[in-house]
């Protein structure tokens, strides 16, 4: 598939190329997109959060150029984001001891996406190692934060809402019975 020669008609200057590359940037792309409409819709509510989000967004369209480009992504970046999950896995202590559905009011939902999206990321970058470009060690290791800093920020979302996770019981799973 050719380029056009028309720009209009070219939405990423690599989108054509077949290297798993240009679908890092595409996930990471929407990865940003879900952290800002998660921070868009917190407008004048949780504060602590919005602020978090308005940091975060950046550093996900830092981290989408960070394999092709210079590397924008730095320890100070992980060591922020580690301290900000710990703030708030703290407070939610106990809300969820296994899994649970994902559910939520806005921006929960979008949270959500953008903790598949970090997931995604990271199956990308294995990828992309695969295909002999090197990934540096600090990026999968901040999608790894990234996810678990998501689902921190829903449970306290959640926990001052006075919404109630539902936990998931796994039939795949979870313990058997002898009627399994």
């Amino acid at each position: 598939m050719q380029r056009s020669k028309d720009l209009d008609e070219v939405c990423y200057p690599f989108i054509h190329e077949t290297s798993p590359l240009c679908d890092f940037e595409v996930i990471t792309d929407e990865l940003c997109g879900n952290i800002g409409a998660a921070l868009s819709s917190l407008r004048g509510e949780m504060t602590d959060l919005h602020a978090d989000l308005d940091t975060l967004q950046p550093l996900a369209f830092h981290l989408n150029g960070s394999i092709r480009g210079r590397l924008a992504i730095q320890e100070a970046d992980l060591t922020w984001a580690k301290a900000r999950l710990d703030r708030y896995r703290r407070e939610a202590d106990g809300r969820a001891d296994g899994f649970v559905l994902p559910r939520g009011e806005v921006p929960v939902p979008y949270l959500n996406l953008a903790r598949s999206g970090a997931k995604k990321a990271i199956r990308q970058m294995v990828r992309i190692e695969e295909a002999g470009i090197e990934v540096p060690d600090l990026l999968p290791r901040f999608c790894n934060i990234l996810c678990n800093l998501f689902f921190a920020m829903i449970l306290v979302i959640n926990q001052r809402r006075g919404h109630s996770e539902v936990a998931f019981e796994s039939k795949s799973y979870g313990p058997r019975t002898r009627s399994d």
